[in-house]
């Protein structure tokens, strides 16, 4: 199996390690004139998926109250490609939190097809910031609870 930077072993334990999954189909618009998916579309993926995980653990909603003073900001992002994917296949796209900082939270992704096969793996750093300041801002006692909350390991 390929060699991946931020993952210790890229094997079937860290498969089973992911504890939320979204569904995702590689649309026409995301692929190449051959069909396969194009090297940009994960990171949309990876923009559903996170979405979808914060409005889970009901982040997402305080985030985007338009009385809310926080909001999240992708720090850094990356994709490593296993094989290809391919016009009209549907993704699960894993997500899970590998760390979580003062203000950040370090997220990693699996995409899935539906013969169980990984076809991408990525990572990528969200950070909370002040809408008003820009400033980083610390996760609440109760934001890590949540963030934290879905411990049990989906079988993938």
């Amino acid at each position: 199996m390929k060699s991946i930077s931020y993952i210790d072993r890229f094997d079937e334990s860290y498969r089973n390690s992911f504890s939320f999954s979204h569904r995702i189909k590689i649309r026409f618009s995301e692929t190449d004139m051959f069909g396969h998916m194009n090297n940009t579309a994960p990171f949309t993926y990876f923009e559903d998926g996170r979405i979808e995980f914060f409005k889970k653990i009901g982040i997402m909603q305080a985030w985007m109250s338009s009385n809310g003073e926080k909001i999240p900001v992708v720090a850094d992002i990356q994709c490593d490609f296993i094989q290809q994917g391919f016009f009209d296949e549907e993704i699960t796209l894993c997500v899970k939190i590998n760390r979580i900082g003062t203000s950040s939270v370090d997220l990693h992704y699996l995409g899935i097809n539906q013969n169980r096969e990984s076809l991408f793996v990525g990572r990528g750093t969200v950070v909370q910031i002040s809408k008003h300041s820009g400033k980083s801002v610390p996760w609440s006692e109760e934001e890590k609870k949540r963030m934290l909350q879905l411990e049990e390991p989906e079988n993938l």
